[in-house]
């Protein structure tokens, strides 16, 4: 075990923070801006959809894989840079021949990327300050994160209005760049490989529960991954529609989705540096509970109003909803899972359940704008992530614990891992 158990060098903590600013832009490729562009080039709602669900699908199948291996492998750096060069090289494709191959190749590698990525970046966080520094630290790479994607957001809006597309992938070379040069600026000494696992910090480890155990016999990981099955089933398709609706009546798609993105992530990030005071003041059940109420009020917002101011009220909740559940359910992982040694592959099964949400959600999506418009959409999927709500209410405690104050005991451990 490293001498240096959860104090991390400051270059490592500095770099960590630069990291996750350029990774906000380098690991998504075309990200936000994918249905936008491609709604432009003659791409329908449902056809957009299948492709979501593919990518979605993918994910969900390869998360628990790649978390297991982040538990089992001590190259938390390389299973950072090695996606991020694959994610910006098929984006650049799609960007240059925007035809079935390359979308469909494109959102294929974007879907692993994330099954890396998300795992590695929490277990390197967890693996550089420790489990009792964990919960601040989530929070300051939200903060950085956010502000990452405001910015590319910002470059993007004014470099394609001066060099047209050609600014976007000179962008997503500098970020790609950038996240790879901040990824090996972290020392590896300071990556405490038990620490990364969840194990308890005492250098008295128990036996690590078999990875089927984790996955099926914690009630309170099951009822985190369904609540957020039922959240992301919700929200994943709005900000999706919104770009496409309003790319196509204003008929500039990099713009207007840089605008309705960077209103969310400007939300994100005052979500981010106050939820550590939410969380210290009132907990993370709290923190849960104005996440789960924002979605629905986000739905009901974006199907009763069309014109184009309504974006800003529907985007702030999305900051608050999805910004506060990307803080809060690493958190929540990390407390259930306390002392297990399993914590990225419970993190990554949490994240493929919730996969499925999302990408199932985009087909119903398609299917309903096509049916209905896209008001009954908003209404439908908002209307839906209020049973995330009830199902929270009622099972709070297993799924937002208290941090644990000591070390767990080996029996207690067994049974609760």
């Amino acid at each position: 075990m490293s001498p240096q158990l959860t104090v991390a060098s400051r270059r490592s903590l500095i770099a960590l923070a630069i990291l996750n600013f350029f990774l906000a832009d380098a690991r998504d490729g075309l990200g936000p801006f994918l249905d936008g562009f491609l709604a432009t080039h003659g791409w329908t709602p449902m056809t957009l959809g299948v492709i979501a669900t593919i990518g979605g699908v993918i994910g969900m199948i390869a998360t628990p894989l790649f978390g297991a291996l982040v538990d089992s492998l001590p190259y938390k750096r390389s299973m950072i840079i090695l996606p991020v060069l694959l994610v910006t090289a098929m984006a650049l494709w799609t960007l240059a021949s925007p035809d079935a191959a390359s979308v469909f190749g494109g959102q294929s590698a974007t879907a692993l990327v994330g099954a890396v990525i998300g795992p590695a970046l929490m277990g390197l966080t967890l693996g550089l300050v420790g489990e009792k520094a964990f919960s601040a630290q989530v929070s300051r790479n939200e903060i950085w994160n956010h502000a990452g994607n405001v910015c590319a957001l910002a470059g993007v809006f004014v470099l394609t209005d001066r060099f047209g597309q050609s600014g976007v992938v000179g962008l997503m070379i500098v970020a790609a760049a950038a996240t790879i040069a901040a990824t090996l600026s972290i020392r590896a000494a300071d990556i405490d490989q038990d620490a990364a696992r969840g194990f308890n910090p005492d250098g008295n480890h128990h036996p690590a529960p078999s990875h089927l155990s984790v996955l099926t016999h914690n009630r309170g990981l099951i009822i985190l991954a369904i609540m957020l099955m039922i959240f992301h089933f919700g929200n994943a398709p709005i900000s999706r529609l919104i770009a496409q609706d309003f790319s196509i009546k204003l008929d500039s798609p990099f713009k207007t989705t840089a605008i309705t993105t960077g209103v969310s992530q400007l939300s994100m990030i005052a979500v981010a540096a106050l939820s550590p005071f939410i969380l210290k003041r009132f907990g993370l059940s709290t923190m849960f509970v104005v996440a789960l109420v924002a979605l629905p009020l986000r739905g009901l917002i974006a199907g009763s109003f069309s014109g184009f101011a309504a974006i800003y009220p529907v985007q702030i909740l999305d900051g608050v909803g999805a910004g506060l559940i990307g803080i809060a359910t690493p958190i929540a992982a990390e407390r259930i899972l306390h002392g297990s040694g399993r914590f990225n592959l419970g993190l990554a099964a949490v994240m493929t359940i919730q996969g499925i949400g999302a990408s199932s959600s985009n087909i119903v999506a398609g299917w309903l704008t096509e049916k209905g418009g896209y008001s009954l959409a908003y209404f439908v999927h908002g209307g839906v992530a209020a049973l995330a709500l009830v199902l929270f209410l009622i099972n709070r405690k297993q799924v937002a614990p208290e941090r644990p104050d000591r070390i767990k005991s080996p029996t207690t451990t067994a049974a609760t891992a």
